[in-house]
């Protein structure tokens, strides 16, 4: 199988039922990759786009470096934390505070509970929920710093006043991760700002996308099924990534099929294919309020700041992305 990083291209076996399995407390997939969710395949930047899709392809990239970096590997491993899933968990659970696994199993959605409790709440007798928000902001750090020239140390401070407007105009209710995020203390410094901002809307746009999945009547097994089956990576990538076994995954195949929505060779319907516009377009919606409230000349503003900023990050990132955000390389510019 072949996957994408920073645009050059290696080589994978396809995982085994046995991969899939591995305790993710000591394993590592940073070199997998996949379509994920890409509906229409439109490009980045582009006449058309709603301004809340428009602004999730930039803010995305930058969020997801320190989830990639060597450098933040580093931060993490010198904080205590051996292995990529006790980081990841960590630095996204860290807003909810000390919980177990059953609130981080809601809020991330995509993921087996039983991979969800082979970490958490066991991380935290490694590294306390206070401590990994100070070291996930460390990581973000090293992580972005490599990137940041992209843009000058005026515009940096700029983006960073702006994204953190944007950030204080969000609604919260009904958000969970959205709403912890948006209740951390902001760091010190721009980039630091920049990144905690990113955040925080990235995972107010999930919460968006979650409550948009469900009334739709997807699970999370679901959800990746119908992502492979629309052209998404393939099945053994989302196994491995998000923990399913190989008879959850086939359950959730056969859901599918008896709702109309794959065919008898996995493939979607056309009814699989409105659902997912539609599903994009309630997340679009649920997400944009606060930009319609910075208004469109701030929301410009910001726009063309990110994007040289989210084009640097790309470099470091897997693409395709798993989380089906387009490559803003290949986009128009802002």
């Amino acid at each position: 199988m072949i996957y994408r990083r920073g645009g050059s291209v290696t080589r994978r076996d396809r995982p085994s039922r046995a991969t899939a399995e591995t305790d993710p407390a000591t394993s590592v997939t940073r070199q997998g990759g996949g379509r994920g969710l890409n509906l229409a395949e439109p490009s980045g930047i582009v006449t058309g786009v709603d301004v809340a899709q428009r602004m999730w392809r930039l803010f995305e990239p930058v969020h997801g470096v320190p989830y990639l970096s060597p450098a933040s590997a580093a931060t993490w491993e010198d904080a205590g934390l051996k292995g990529y899933w006790r980081g990841y968990f960590a630095a996204r659970a860290a807003p909810l505070g000390l919980v177990e696994a059953a609130p981080v199993v809601g809020a991330f959605f995509s993921f087996s509970p039983a991979m969800v409790a082979r970490v958490v709440p066991a991380v935290w007798t490694h590294l306390s929920p206070e401590k990994a928000l100070v070291v996930r902001l460390a990581a973000a750090r090293a992580a972005l710093g490599p990137v940041v020239g992209a843009l000058g140390a005026d515009e940096l401070t700029e983006l960073a006043a702006l994204l953190r407007s944007v950030v204080e105009r969000l609604p919260v209710a009904g958000r969970v991760l959205g709403a912890a995020n948006v209740a951390l203390p902001w760091p010190d410094d721009p980039l630091g700002i920049v990144w905690q901002a990113t955040t925080a809307l990235r995972e107010h746009r999930g919460d968006g996308h979650i409550a948009a999945l469900v009334t739709a009547g997807l699970d999370g097994p679901e959800s990746l099924v119908w992502r492979v089956g629309r052209g998404g990576t393939d099945r053994a990538f989302y196994q491995q990534i998000r923990g399913w076994t190989d008879d959850e995954w086939d359950a959730a195949a056969e859901r599918l099929r008896s709702r109309g929505w794959l065919d008898a060779t996995g493939a979607p319907t056309s009814a699989a294919l409105t659902a997912a516009e539609e599903l994009e377009a309630v997340t679009d919606r649920a997400a944009r309020s606060a930009w319609d409230e910075l208004g469109p000349a701030a929301t410009e503003r910001v726009a063309a700041l990110l994007d040289p900023l989210a084009r640097a990050a790309a470099g470091t990132l897997i693409w395709p992305s798993p989380t089906g955000v387009p490559d803003p390389r290949t986009a128009t510019p802002a």
